[in-house]
This record gives C-alpha cells, structure tokens and sequence, in this order.
C-alpha cells in the first residue's frame, strides 16, 4: 500500500477534519482551522456539500429510478454514504467508488459494506486517467443501463489546464442515454476575497483549488438536460429532500446541479 504523506495537508482529510471525522491529521486540522479563521462558514460549507450529496442520490435512487452509480473523488468514509442511500431506496443498487488516496483505500472496508441485493465496489483510480475508471468500472457495471455519476467537490481541485472540462466530458461521453451527472463546485461569485484567501491557503500547502463561475461551472453540463431547479447555490437544491440537515441561513459558496444526458 502507498505510503500516506502526513507532512502536507490533504483535501480528503480537511474535509475529514470539518465533518467531525478521526481520520485526519494535525497538518489537515490545521489548514482547517486557517479556514475558519478566513471564512466562519467553511465547517459547514462542507457539511452542506455533503447534504447536497445525500439530496442528490435520494432523488436519483428514488425519482429518477436510477439503479448504478459511480462516485469519482470518494473521500473518506463518513456515514451516511452514498451507498448506503442509494440502497436505502433501492436494495439492488450497484456502486462504485473511485479514488487514489491511500487513507480512503485504507478505508475501503468500510465503503463495501452494503445490502446484500446490491453490489458496493472501491477502486483505487486517479480521477484525471477518466478511460480507466471505466474500464473498471464496467466490471461492476452495466454500461447499457443508466449510470449516476457523482462529482462532489471534485472539480474546485482540478485546474482548467489539468483538462477538469475534458476528464469530465469523456466520463459523461461513456454513460448511456438516460444517465446523470451530480457535480458540486466551489465558487468565487458570492465572497471573492475570502475565496482568494482560501486558494493561496490551500495553494500553500501545495493543494490547487480552482474556484469557477457560475457560467464555469455551467460548462460542466454542456449537452446535458439540467433537472429543476437547475444550477443553483447547493443548499437550494430540492431541500424538500432534506434530512437531518441544519440550514443556518448562510450562503454556501458551492454551486450544485444534477444533468440527464439524453
């Protein structure tokens, strides 16, 4: 197993660190903190972006019918999973994690643990080789069915000249008629300066985050059918789905949507 890097911080285990997890380090709680000294909203801009998530696979596991999902960036594990939603609705759901951190793969264990209906599976990928997460993918699923495809925080870590528009095109260019994409992203539109603090924090410890418009992260869906009420601030998405969730009134600056490829 690949050494975990404990000397630098990692977007995984500071996302870790706001939602309350252990699975972090004091190099990752600390880049939090400067966080929260910069923008107070930063703990539970996280905590929405993973209600958006919760959302997002209720409605697609539920209304859209969908029955296979891949999720691309997993993070480390923190109840409830994505899994676990999706097969809440729909026992024989299939799902696949994807991600190249070493503490999530440690993890893995804990992703797998699903209905016995149903198919939980990890994959150990990078997320900017897009052609072998599917060829893995499609060992677990049925690439002539519809596929939901999850990107939850994971663009805002992929720069434009990284190929973040074009590793998203080939993966949603590889799902079938009648698939979804669920993306959520960070944005500068609502408090740019506490956001340019926020990158040269993040980029300080060597960590690109790549804040986009909302015409940027509008690009993202091109060719795709936005469900209602399309690209809107995360925590406007179908909040009638929500579950154990606190709004406190505060604008979260992640734009969030979910688009059917036709």
């Amino acid at each position: 197993m690949t050494e975990i890097d404990t000397s630098k911080p990692h977007p995984a285990r500071v996302y870790d660190w706001f939602l309350g997890g252990k699975d972090n380090y004091p190099v990752d709680e600390a880049v939090g903190r400067r966080m929260m000294s910069i923008d107070g909203r930063a703990k539970h801009s996280a905590q929405t972006n993973r209600w958006f998530m919760h959302r997002a696979t209720r409605w697609l596991a539920g209304e859209a019918g969908v029955r296979q999902f891949l999720d691309i960036g997993t993070g480390i594990p923190t109840e409830p999973n994505l899994h676990q939603l999706a097969q809440a609705a729909a026992p024989d759901a299939r799902v696949v994690y994807a991600d190249n951190d070493p503490i999530v793969l440690a993890h893995a264990a804990a992703l797998l643990r699903g209905t016995p209906e149903g198919i939980t599976e990890y994959i150990q990928a990078d997320a900017r080789q897009p052609g072998a997460i599917i060829e893995q993918a499609k060992a677990v699923l049925d690439f002539g069915q519809p596929v939901a495809l999850s990107l939850i925080a994971l663009t805002h870590f992929i720069g434009d000249d990284d190929g973040a528009y074009e590793l998203v095109d080939e993966l949603v260019g590889a799902l079938p008629p009648g698939s979804f994409l669920a993306l959520a992203q960070l944005t500068g539109d609502y408090d740019p300066e506490a956001i340019r603090r926020a990158v040269d924090l993040y980029g300080a410890g060597g960590v690109n985050l790549v804040p986009r418009s909302r015409a940027g992260v509008s690009r993202f869906f091109e060719g795709l059918d936005l469900v209602d009420p399309g690209l809107v601030p995360v925590a406007e998405w179908h909040p009638e789905l929500a579950v154990d969730e606190v709004d406190d009134g505060q604008l979260v600056p992640l734009y969030a949507a979910v688009g059917r490829k036709a």
